[in-house]
């Protein structure tokens, strides 16, 4: 029913996820037994993990999924995550992400706008009246195609009023080092931080995901809200997110501060960018044997690219 809501027993079968806050830092998957162990996985996925049942209602498609697009199934999705602060196994995520509290939570959002605000959750879901399935895809050194539940983060940003001086939009995770791993066992530094462009954060694909597959956002996946920008490389859609901040500068973002030869601050999808260890030129498909072309801008360049002319993506990447 395009354009018309729909239940969420009627959306196209549960999918797959698998964010991807990247699997990388020097040794965590360098080297043969973790390549072979990472083929495993995507043909043997885990048991079913702890996943949030409850269902949405009212959920209506923001946009059509090209026919050639498949999804794949929640247990994946719910069972395979990159979530640093609860494991560096992307197996245990699921188990160790459950007793994470999401009630209450606030959002800080400040900096240099007009109207700084604490906003609750609860507050938050109302800003989209109606929740809207975006069918995107990510890319790392796999790819899936996740139907999100959310709202653009410029609704979020509209209520705050941002200043002219505003150029960027710096955002913070939720850490709690009662309930979470230690930076040190991480081998990155907690909170968590990330960052974009206002015009980025400003554009209509740049989403705050609350749920997906037409249920509210299970821990392991970043509950309650998380961003979600399906140009850019999956590490770039910080989860539980409890801060955002605008700025005049470009903020600091975890990879970069953990391996700026590797992870630059834009890091937009981009096939004629290698990464140091492997090469990105092709990705592969959850689900699908073999591997399949990067596409630049992970297929959205007729709506993104127009923010990148003249910018040299190689040295900005």
């Amino acid at each position: 029913m395009a354009g018309g809501k729909i239940r969420s027993s009627e959306i196209t079968p549960e999918s797959v996820y698998l964010n991807r806050r990247n699997f990388i830092r020097a040794g965590l998957i360098a080297g043969s037994t973790a390549a072979t162990a990472l083929t495993y996985r995507f043909f043997n996925p885990p048991p079913e993990g702890d996943v949030a049942t409850t269902a949405l209602e009212n959920v209506r498609p923001a946009e059509p999924l090209p026919s050639d697009e498949k999804l794949n199934t929640l247990e994946e999705i719910a069972n395979y995550n990159n979530f640093y602060e609860f494991s560096t196994d992307k197996r245990e995520v699921a188990r160790k992400a459950k007793h994470l509290v999401t009630r209450p939570w606030t959002i800080e959002v400040g900096g240099l706008v007009q109207n700084p605000r604490t906003f609750d959750i609860d507050e938050l879901l109302r800003i989209d009246q109606e929740e809207r399935i975006y069918r995107l895809r990510c890319v790392e050194a796999w790819s899936m195609v996740i139907p999100w539940i959310g709202f653009p983060l410029k609704k979020l940003l509209d209520q705050v009023e941002p200043l002219g001086s505003a150029k960027y939009v710096a955002f913070q995770t939720f850490y709690d080092p009662k309930r979470m791993q230690s930076s040190f066992s991480a081998g990155i530094d907690f909170p968590y931080v990330e960052g974009l462009r206002l015009d980025e954060a400003m554009h209509p694909l740049a989403i705050l995901a609350t749920g997906l597959y037409g249920k509210q956002m299970p821990n392991q996946n970043g509950a309650p809200i998380r961003l979600v920008v399906p140009w850019k490389y999956g590490f770039k859609s910080i989860k539980s997110i409890a801060k955002i901040t605008l700025t005049d500068s470009e903020p600091p973002t975890t990879w970069n501060l953990a391996a700026d030869d590797e992870y630059g601050f834009y890091s937009n999808v981009n096939p004629d960018v290698g990464h140091p260890r492997w090469s990105q030129a092709t990705e592969r498909r959850i689900g699908e044997p073999g591997r399949r072309k990067t596409l630049l801008f992970n297929g959205y360049g007729d709506q993104v690219a127009e923010m990148y002319s003249g910018m040299d993506l190689k040295k900005y990447f």
